[in-house]
């Protein structure tokens, strides 16, 4: 009895000295298991509501409630991959091609960071922190959103002062109606500019190619250039002298503000850059550029007629104290319609009377005149950029009727033709991709066409599992091509010399006769590439093995013999999967002779050999021919030396003189004669 109460006192102690941590454990356990707990119940429920469905009361009880539960564990589960995964996974088709992202490289550990001394933590801990606040700094570069639309803000600043200052400073009515609201709106922009200053020092330029984000030189560069002394100049308090000369020159004293004009020339062409109607917005910007010259115009028109004096003369803005002209907005209006009528060099206006009129209007006119050639220049060109495709192509269909016309074509061939063009302009292929793309390199040339054509290379079997390199190699040469009802892309027993890629459309394998049909080929399908490979045992040898036929329209891409066999030349495994392929299309169709494989494999080695041997024997000719051309180079120079030492030595020993001191030639001529001989 004793001993139980021991033992059970003893247990007791153990139990209440492990509740702590049990307590522990199973707190941090809990979140852990939580989700597991919520999905094994859910899968609980699931399954006992499952067994329900199974008994004649399947669609009642708890029917409904084997559903919801699904629905539940499959939003968990999408939730829970959505968290876990990134946020936007890239296509593996193309990441073969693009390769590894860029990521920032980080240095290997040290072997040595365990045993580092106080000093050397210190310092690391210090060059730490320096990193980090470096790092807390941000260096846009110019080719980023975000400095495209901080162009934008800067772009309304800019354009706000550009307008409505000038028209505040002519009309005192607006300026002084409204002084708190451009109290506010003044103090904002004065706040973007200098927003925009902080910009400048933080945006980065290319230095050889590398974005430079060195801050330090960054202030350097910018404090150097004329456009920083400008920025400066445009932020100046000038306003503040309102407080000496009234609140109704403000206007006035603003305009060194006008002198951020750049960054709004700079946000008008990025935007030209990066929209797809670049001609529309050139037009729009054109407009804009007349409408701002008009309104300038038609302020200085009446701050002009105030200094000369409101009706003092008929052409001078009448008198505020009219009750027809006495109001702002006919005054604006008024001034503006006189503005467009003398710019557009209309001249429907009152005549000038003082010089200063005279001078006045002819400034004006002057102004119009480049006005209207600049509008007329340029709307001109744009609507000839924008036709210059259409205009092309047009010339194009005219020649080709010319010359059916001239030839005598028929009527319904002619038709075909007329509507094969017609097909190409609706449905915008008229474009030469080659022509466009030639000025890329091949890298961006071929990620263009990939993601151009991503959805029918996908498709393609021989391209799922082929390397980054033939990839490109193939893609560069692919031809587009456009085929019309009824027409035969091969027929059976033609030689082939191309094959193809379905990307739109569909295609038939034809009989004989051109009716029956044995297949429909789709999008992403090939063909051809059974006679263009020269697989060894074909009946076919290189000749097409059936008729296929358009049913429709087709958009294929072409792909020749010779460009496939020198792209295929430094991927072998890529040509044995597509030579494998067509042993197995042809052993189906019956077309396939038993060949011995290791015998054409030994006669494709020996051919190597052969022509490795054949270029050793080559280059062996060549280097004793060469020998041989120096060596008889030599021997002439020797024999032309000797033949002109031969003649002087003669000369000196072989002629004799006699008694009466006659010289004698008969030794002379021996010696030649010898020499002649031995030559």
């Amino acid at each position: 009895m004793t001993g139980t109460v021991q033992d059970s006192h003893r247990l007791s102690v153990k139990t209440w000295t492990e509740e702590e941590s049990d307590r522990a454990d199973s707190t941090l356990s809990r979140a852990q298991s939580m989700c597991d707990d919520t999905s094994s119940e859910l899968q609980r429920m699931a399954a006992i509501d499952r067994r329900d469905i199974n008994s004649q009361n399947s669609f009642r009880g708890r029917g409904a409630l084997s559903r919801i539960v699904n629905m539940v564990m499959t939003l968990r589960e999408w939730a829970q991959k959505s968290l876990n995964e990134e946020t936007e996974r890239p296509d593996s088709f193309l990441e073969r091609f693009r390769g590894p992202a860029n990521t920032d490289m980080q240095a290997p550990p040290s072997r040595f960071s365990h045993s580092r001394t106080g000093s050397d933590a210190d310092n690391e801990a210090r060059r730490s922190r320096r990193s980090r606040g470096k790092c807390n700094i941000v260096v846009l570069s110019p080719s980023d959103d975000v400095y495209y639309h901080w162009l934008m803000v800067i772009g309304v600043a800019v354009f706000y002062n550009w307008t409505l200052l000038v028209v505040r400073a002519c009309f005192d009515e607006l300026q002084m109606r409204n002084v708190l609201v451009w109290l506010v709106l003044d103090y904002i922009c004065d706040g973007v500019y200098i927003l925009d200053i902080a910009v400048r020092l933080h945006t980065g330029f290319l230095d050889q190619g590398l974005m430079v984000k060195d801050v330090q030189r960054l202030r350097e560069t910018y404090v150097r250039t004329l456009q920083c002394k400008l920025d400066i100049c445009s932020i100046l308090p000038t306003d503040l002298l309102y407080l000496t000369v009234g609140s109704s020159y403000t206007p006035l004293l603003r305009f060194n503000r006008l002198l951020r004009l750049m960054r709004l020339f700079e946000f008008f062409e990025r935007t030209e850059t990066r929209t797809g109607y670049p001609n529309a917005f050139r037009i729009c910007k054109l407009v804009l550029y007349i409408l701002v010259i008009i309104h300038w115009n038609a302020c200085g028109y009446y701050s002009f007629s105030k200094v000369l004096g409101l009706g003092s003369d008929s052409w001078v803005y009448p008198n505020a104290s009219d009750p027809e002209f006495g109001s702002l907005t006919r005054s604006y209006i008024y001034c503006l319609y006189w503005s467009t009528l003398t710019l557009t060099t209309i001249g429907e206006t009152p005549p000038p009377v003082r010089d200063e009129e005279y001078l006045f209007l002819i400034f004006d006119f002057l102004v119009g005149v480049l006005i209207f050639a600049s509008i007329v220049g340029n709307v001109g060109a744009m609507i000839s950029n924008m036709n210059a495709t259409r205009a092309t192509f047009q010339s194009r269909v005219d020649t080709l009727k010319h010359y059916m016309h001239f030839r005598h074509v028929s009527k319904m061939l002619e038709q075909r033709v007329i509507r094969w063009f017609d097909y190409l302009w609706t449905n915008q292929k008229t474009i030469d991709e080659q022509e466009v793309l030639r000025s890329l390199p091949n890298k961006l040339r071929a990620e263009i066409a990939i993601n151009v054509h991503l959805d029918t290379l996908k498709k393609v079997r021989i391209f799922q599992d082929c390397e980054a390199g033939l990839l490109v190699e193939l893609v560069l040469k692919l031809r587009p091509q456009v085929f019309s009802p009824g027409d035969y892309i091969c027929r059976k027993g033609d030689v082939g010399k191309e094959m193809y890629i379905i990307k739109d459309g569909q295609l038939a394998v034809v009989g004989e006769d051109g009716v029956t049909q044995f297949a429909v080929l789709t999008s992403g399908s090939c063909f051809g590439e059974i006679s263009i490979l020269n697989i060894s045992g074909s009946k076919m040898g290189n000749r097409r093995t059936a008729n296929i036929r358009s049913l429709g329209y087709s958009d294929l891409f072409c792909l020749s013999k010779q460009d496939l066999m020198e792209a295929l030349q430094e991927f072998p495994h890529a040509r044995a999967q597509l030579e494998q392929r067509g042993r197995d299309i042809l052993q189906k169709e019956g077309l396939l002779e038993e060949v011995n494989v290791s015998a054409g494999e030994e006669i494709e080695e020996k051919v190597e050999r052969l022509e490795s041997s054949l270029d050793r024997l080559q280059t062996c000719l060549a280097r004793l021919q060469s020998e041989f051309n120096s060596s008889q180079l030599r021997l002439k120079k020797r024999i032309t030396n000797l033949e002109h030492n031969i003649p002087t030595a003669a000369t000196g020993s072989g002629f004799l003189s006699d008694a009466d001191g006659n010289e004698s030639v008969s030794g002379g001529d021996s010696v030649r004669s010898e020499i002649n001989i031995r030559l």
